[in-house]
């Protein structure tokens, strides 16, 4: 039988776990009601109240506002980042876990000392580059300096890769295959746990981008969807309503794939956790 201190003590666990839930998610809860009330109702009546009736004015609305277009150019942006980022981070985290070269410890620390760097520090440099090759507001100004790995991706992959046994690395070579092959065959399908928390966090990450887009690109053409919710707040005297619906259009994906994918990504952190 439970004593009496045990179950006092998960009582206050479980209020505390309970409170801080209902504070995390009250912001969203609202914000989603509010997509759905009119605007003359969120302006005369309090924000806490109900619509009455619901309505999808304000999603319908969106699709006049542009907002079609910035969801699609994010999620082009996204997907692309996403296949070099993966790519390209497999294939360096692969080097610098398994080949042996001079100087690649170093070369390797020194890479993830650009860790260290500040965001806000190279948004300057890359947007001169950007400018003088001729690529300032268009698609690939987007996605250029994000598709070609990250050091977060790198180091995480090349710790993962490390402690992939060597003599399942050293039985595929004596089946003859070669590097390519191990990495295909071997090494990625023994990470999926760890290239699926990667790859959605490089999707959170490029779906919520707002400072290089807004930096890089001007107008209508290229406008990603965070900088496209910002200009709604502007254009239409932050109607709030409209801006709400933005919001939510723009969550729901993340929710989406984190449902789907969320034993992967638990499994993940139980395998490194173990390791």
């Amino acid at each position: 039988m439970t004593s009496p201190r045990k179950l006092a003590s998960a009582l206050v666990v479980y209020t505390g776990l309970t409170v801080g839930a209902v504070i995390t998610l009250a912001p969203f809860a609202l914000g989603l009601v509010t997509s759905f009330t009119s605007p003359h109702q969120f302006a005369t009546a309090s924000p806490l109240a109900w619509p009455r009736p619901p309505t999808l004015s304000n999603y319908a609305d969106l699709g006049s506002a542009g907002f079609g277009r910035a969801l699609t150019v994010t999620a082009l942006m996204t997907a692309l980042i996403l296949l070099g980022q993966m790519s390209f981070s497999v294939l360096a985290a692969y080097a610098f876990a398994r080949l042996r070269f001079p100087g690649r410890d170093a070369l390797f620390w020194v890479y993830i000392a650009t860790l260290m760097v500040p965001a806000t520090v190279t948004v300057v440099p890359l947007y001169l580059m950007m400018a003088q090759l001729g690529l300032r507001n268009t698609f690939w100004a987007l996605v250029l300096p994000f598709v070609f790995g990250s050091p977060y991706a790198i180091f995480l992959l090349r710790e993962y890769f490390r402690a992939i046994p060597d003599d399942l690395v050293n039985a595929a070579r004596l089946d003859g295959a070669n590097t390519l092959d191990v990495i295909v065959h071997l090494i990625v399908p023994a990470s999926r746990p760890v290239l699926v928390t990667l790859a959605l966090i490089t999707v959170v990450s490029q779906w919520n981008n707002f400072m290089w887009p807004l930096v890089i690109t001007s107008g209508a053409k290229w406008r990603v969807l965070t900088v496209a919710t910002a200009a709604l707040q502007s254009r239409y005297n932050a109607q709030w309503t409209l801006v709400m619906a933005a919001t939510t259009v723009a969550i729901v994906p993340l929710i989406v794939l984190f449902v789907v994918f969320q034993r992967r990504i638990v499994r993940s952190i139980v395998v490194k956790g173990l390791k």
